[in-house]
């Protein structure tokens, strides 16, 4: 039998805030005061620091698509100092795009662009990142598309899906926070029964957020526990359940056939459900995404794109090219380990970063999470 986890609703000592229990941190005034010798607070504490100015979602945007956008920015000033665009220049500048995996589309459409308006004339790399960044945002616009929340389906069933390693299981504990601060109900899945870690995982990120998880002993059927978990989701009346994985190769047939068969399985409580299938693709593989989006895609009916790590590589273009092939709506992007850094995807401002030219007022970040009922 599968068990409910739900101590996040368990007492220890004075209670956690909300926001304390997604971050795993106590509430700050619950800490014992420092007294001095004599007794005295006021005398033992020390003087206080300025507060460090909290950074923006932008800010860490722009930092997060550093090595992307330095290795980017670098290259194109390398190609135009002090020389006119020729067909030399253009052939450098398609190459340089095409290895920070934009793809041959895009970096296509952004030459083109050059030649038909500055074609044998002095051109500056602020004036050429000034095209990348608009190209790239054409390119990402019809794409960053929120996710729906239907409130019509109760539970509204996300299924996450993705190969090892791509932070399926990190990415349900922020959304599931995300959710929960939107007002939402939610219970989790650890359908990942493969790897005990990964249903330990889940079982803190459900006490971090307050989330019931449904779980069961490592081996056992993942199918069984999402049906399970279907039945329960139901009962409680959650408005939003999130079923956790096993990561698969995209290449293993009989991996790619289990998944199917959780599909089926979801599909038997629910003939609409799975409602929503997010993959998560991890940036720092370049190319090998593309390939994982195909096969997902095909068998799991893949609906959106959640990516990831994209701090981690001066590879982040791989998104542009994605993006161009499939037209899947890419509904959050992460770059980094915090709740906050999986944001809702915004494509004026990834462009901007990326190419280099995010202007130090913020741009505004579109919402990423819409709710009601679907038409």
């Amino acid at each position: 039998m599968a068990q409910m986890d739900d101590k996040a609703g368990e007492k220890t000592g004075k209670k956690k805030g909300f926001f304390g229990r997604m971050l795993g941190k106590d509430d700050p005034d619950h800490g014992e005061t420092a007294t001095a010798g004599n007794g005295d607070p006021a005398s033992a504490a020390k003087p206080e620091e300025p507060e460090k100015p909290a950074t923006t979602w932008l800010e860490r945007l722009r930092g997060g698509l550093s090595k992307s956008s330095n290795a980017l920015t670098s290259g194109i000033t390398g190609v135009f100092t002090k020389r006119k665009l020729d067909e030399e220049t253009l052939q450098d500048l398609e190459d340089l795009l095409i290895q920070a995996d934009l793809g041959v589309a895009t970096a296509t459409a952004i030459t083109q662009c050059l030649a038909r308006e500055r074609y044998d004339k002095t051109i500056t790399g602020e004036e050429v990142r000034a095209i990348l960044a608009a190209e790239v945002e054409k390119v990402l616009a019809p794409v960053a598309r929120p996710l729906t929340i239907d409130t019509a389906r109760q539970p509204f069933v996300i299924l996450v899906v993705g190969v090892n390693g791509t932070g399926k299981t990190t990415t349900i504990g922020k959304l599931a926070a995300r959710f929960r601060a939107d007002g939402h109900s939610v219970m989790l899945a650890a359908g990942d029964t493969f790897r005990a870690a990964a249903i330990e995982q889940l079982k803190i990120w459900g006490e971090r957020t307050g989330c019931p998880v449904i779980a069961r002993d490592q081996g056992a059927d993942a199918a069984g526990l999402a049906f399970e978990a279907m039945v329960e989701a139901k009962s409680a009346g959650s408005d939003i359940l999130i079923i956790d994985t096993a990561g698969r190769l995209q290449n293993k047939t009989e991996l790619m056939a289990e998944l199917e068969k959780i599909i089926r399985v979801i599909g038997k409580h629910d003939e609409s459900a799975p409602h929503a299938v997010l993959l998560t693709l991890d940036a720092t593989t370049g190319q090998n995404a593309l390939s994982q989006v195909d096969v997902f895609r095909a068998k799991a009916g893949v609906t959106g794109l959640v990516m990831t790590k994209l701090d981690g590589t001066a590879r982040g273009g791989i998104l542009v090219a994605i993006a161009e092939r499939t037209g899947l709506p890419v509904h959050f992007i992460g770059i980094g380990e915090g709740v906050d850094d999986l944001q809702p995807f915004a494509a004026q401002d990834f462009a901007a970063a990326i190419a280099g030219t995010m202007p130090e007022t913020e741009l505004g970040i579109a919402s990423g999470i819409a709710s009601g009922t679907a038409q």
